[in-house]
Order: C-alpha cells, then structure tokens, then sequence
C-alpha cells in the first residue's frame, strides 16, 4: 500500500488483526473478558464501519481525526466511518468492548421510520464521549452479551436475522438515551436543510481529494450551487467552500504527522498540481507552511 494514505480496514480486516473469528457479515461484536495489555494497532488507520467502544476496566488514550481522548470504566465513544483512528497507549492493561457495523446493516436492522431519529448522535459532527451509570452498563452489558450470542448464533435459529435485529436496536436506543442526555440540544427531527448537508459531507468524504468545485456537489445534490451554500452557511456556519477546504486541511494535517512522508508526496496524495501550490494553500489556512507546522508538532 502507497505511504501516502491511511490505511483503510474493513471489519473482516480489523478481525485478523484482533485474530477474532467472523461472527456475520455488516456485524461483529468484540466482548472478551481477557484483559489487553499490547496495542494492536501502533498506527492511524481508517475503518469503513460504524463502531462503539467500551472500555470496562483500565484506561485508553485514542485518537480521533486528531482530537485526543481518554476512555476510562464504563466510558463510551462512537467512532463514524472514515475518522481517522490513532490508538495511542493502553494504560496497564484494559477490559473492552466493541460493537462494529456496517451502514448497510444498520439500515436493514429494526431501525424504522417511527425511530430513525433516535440515531442521529451516529451523523453528528460530534464525537462524544460518554459514561453509563452503574445500572445503565450492567444493563448495556447483559445486551451485549445477548447479542454477540445470538450473532454467532444465527444460523442455528430460526429467527436469528430477527433476532439479531431487534436486540441491536435496543442497543442502540440505550446508546441514543444516554447521548440525548448529554445533548438534549440537539433536534429531534433532520430538516431539508439538515439532510442536504448530511448528504453533502457524506459526497464530501468520498471526494474531497479529486473535486473541490461547488458546481460538482451542487450538481449531484440536484440544487443550485446558490442554495448548497446558503444551506450550509444556514446549519453549518460555513460555506461548501470552506467546508471542502476544511476536509482537504483535516487530512493534510494528519499526512503531515506522518514523518515518513514529504511534503511533495503529500501534496500529491491531496492531487495538488505541485508541491508549491499546496504549500501557498496550506499557508493560507493554517498560518503556516506545512514544513514549519510539522516543525511545530515534533
């Protein structure tokens, strides 16, 4: 694989690491009572899977699209897909949990019309860290369990997929009950104006490197570029240019942490014409050239 990009697993890749037999396809839920001591993963990677980590004993540090983070008992975080994952220590040994998914299975789940927005901590901007109560993880925990069994399980039951289905979903609405908790700010409901920038960070993510036009996502959006950037200005606080040049310095930031890279390779993986146009780019944003922040940041 090229330097020049994350590395990109997908949950059968992630399985082989962890050297964790698959339990179905779209689903895996990672519950091992055997406490972990070494990382697995020394480097940042991508996943193109939903996740849910649980620490149950000991403490995490982790690295989220460069945000730092500590996971201690009983903490929690959703992890989208595409955010670039750095697990940075593991602090004398740790107990976890993991629930990972595919959006094609969470779209086929029991997650209905009636529900659907009781997940949308899933598509928000941010990544939360919380912590069940007492009562909510001894809960949380016996759901896990039960669906890790039914998953391994489901061949051998005549309602497995069923099964499967409707306890994942009351996972999920125990999830959505702690984070309305702790954002009860957050609307209920997606408008128009909310969906269409969904669906535009979600062309965004896919595009960003090759199109940084706003007619090509105005385009495949079916709306006038007027409208995407009115939109996005309304609900986001920023234009779709600012956006895509926020997207294209997010990753250039994180390339640049990697010292095995030059900047010219960078500059191509970002499919700059050159090294000096990326360097006036990023200049213009940051404040800084990319040699002198990455300066900064050893």
């Amino acid at each position: 694989m090229d330097k020049s990009t994350i590395k990109l697993h997908t949950i059968s890749d992630i399985l082989k690491i962890l050297d964790e037999k698959p339990q179905s396809d779209g689903l895996h839920v990672y519950s091992n009572k055997d406490i972990i001591t070494e990382n697995p993963f020394s480097y940042p990677f991508r996943s193109d899977n939903f996740s849910v980590m649980l620490v149950v004993s000991g403490k995490l540090s982790i690295q989220l699209n460069l945000i730092n983070y500590t996971l201690e008992a009983n903490d929690f975080i959703i992890v989208s897909p595409k955010t670039v994952i750095h697990i940075l220590d593991i602090h004398e040994g740790i107990q976890l949990i993991g629930i990972s998914f595919t959006i094609d299975f969470a779209l086929k789940s029991n997650i209905n019309k009636n529900n659907i927005e009781a997940f949308d901590f899933f598509t928000s901007k941010i990544i939360p860290k919380l912590s069940f109560g007492y009562q909510e993880m001894e809960s949380f925990l016996f759901m896990v369990n039960l669906l890790q069994k039914k998953n391994i399980e489901r061949k051998n039951n005549f309602f497995g997929s069923e099964m499967i289905s409707h306890t994942f979903s009351l996972l999920m609405l125990e999830i959505a009950i702690i984070y309305k908790k702790n954002y009860s700010e957050l609307k209920i409901e997606a408008s128009r104006k909310e969906e269409l920038m969904m669906k535009f960070f979600k062309l965004l993510e896919n595009n960003f490197k090759r199109e940084r036009s706003l007619q090509f996502y105005a385009d495949k959006l079916f709306v006038t570029t007027g409208h995407l950037t009115k939109v996005l200005k309304d609900v986001a606080g920023k234009t779709a240019g600012e956006l895509i040049d926020d997207a294209v310095i997010m990753e250039a930031r994180i390339l640049l942490a990697n010292p095995s890279l030059t900047i010219s390779q960078i500059a191509d993986e970002l499919q700059f014409s050159d090294q000096s146009f990326f360097g006036k780019f990023f200049k213009k944003k940051i404040g800084a050239s990319p040699s002198e922040y990455r300066k900064g940041k050893t």
